[in-house]
């Protein structure tokens, strides 16, 4: 294989993983958009918490990082049935502007909590899958990048087949397209959208724990994600799962190949330029949902 085409291919395998690792904030991002028809900015501080999450854990208890993981989910979950009570609950029945608001303030609440309490330096989480390499022919893989590839991949099919074939995923869809109907038909409209934010919250956790052994954790690291989630959901096609995990992975791959061939401020300046001209040309995204439909 040239050496010009492998320096390729590993670049978009290294962006593959990353790009898995965006996708989920995106679905978690998603989940609540479609629930609520609110955005849910805090998504990437849930992150950076479910990062915490895992470092605090790590320390208590000395096991694999793959043992962890649904300890971070289960206790993000819990979290984020308090977020909804805050930011969402309290706002439900003003305009969007509130309950977005209300995520902006809590997340920046967050940040600030952290960075008092675990200081402003980056720590390092558990690895899910060890450390170390595998090879894959010429190409080379990290334990850390296929560990976030498996869960991610995992997750997303989880999530996929409870929206997509369960009672529970049905009531929710119809929730999110009309919820006078809905609560007129008896389904718990609340009760499912403090749900959705329970499983955005675990998805965070997820990402979160996945992240913080190869990438570290900061209390400012979940404001890259967020702006990087949104930009795949605007490009992905407003509230469309699919679109979201496509723009995810484009962002990723995007990224990590500039980055490979220039630099990573050049890949961020680019992926700026880049996504508003997509926009211009597609302003509704590559996946528009179709009117009154969501997910």
């Amino acid at each position: 294989m040239p050496a010009e085409l492998l320096t390729f291919a590993q670049l978009v395998l290294n962006g593959l993983a990353l790009g898995a690792a965006y996708a989920l904030v995106a679905l978690g991002f998603v989940l609540v958009l479609n629930a609520t028809g609110a955005v849910n900015f805090a998504q990437g501080d849930m992150v950076m918490l479910g990062g915490y999450a895992a470092v605090a854990l790590a320390r208590a208890l000395p096991v694999p990082g793959l043992l962890l993981l649904p300890l971070v989910m289960a206790a993000m979950a819990g979290f984020g049935l308090l977020f909804s009570a805050l930011a969402w609950r309290p706002f439900r029945h003003r305009p969007p502007i509130f309950g977005l608001l209300a995520t902006v303030a809590l997340g920046l609440a967050l940040q600030e909590a952290m960075n008092a309490l675990e200081g402003a330096g980056p720590q390092a989480g558990p690895a899910l899958l060890g450390v170390g390499e595998i090879r894959l022919g010429p190409l080379g893989l990290s334990r850390a990048s296929l560990g976030i590839l498996l869960a991610c991949l995992g997750l997303g099919l989880a999530q996929g087949w409870l929206l997509g074939r369960t009672q529970f995923g049905r009531r929710l869809r119809a929730s999110a397209q009309d919820p006078v109907t809905a609560r007129a038909l008896g389904i718990p409209v609340d009760r499912l959208i403090a749900v959705s934010f329970m499983l955005a919250a675990a998805l965070a956790g997820a990402v979160g724990l996945l992240l913080s052994g190869p990438y570290f954790v900061t209390p400012t690291s979940g404001t890259d994600l967020i702006l990087r989630a949104y930009i795949a959901v605007a490009i992905g096609g407003w509230g469309s799962l699919r679109g979201a995990v496509v723009g995810a992975l484009l962002i990723a791959l995007f990224e990590s190949v500039v980055a490979g061939y220039a630099s990573s401020v050049a890949a961020t300046a680019a992926l700026y330029g880049a996504v508003l001209l997509l926009l211009m040309v597609r302003p509704s995204g590559l996946f528009p949902a179709p009117l009154g439909r969501r997910a």
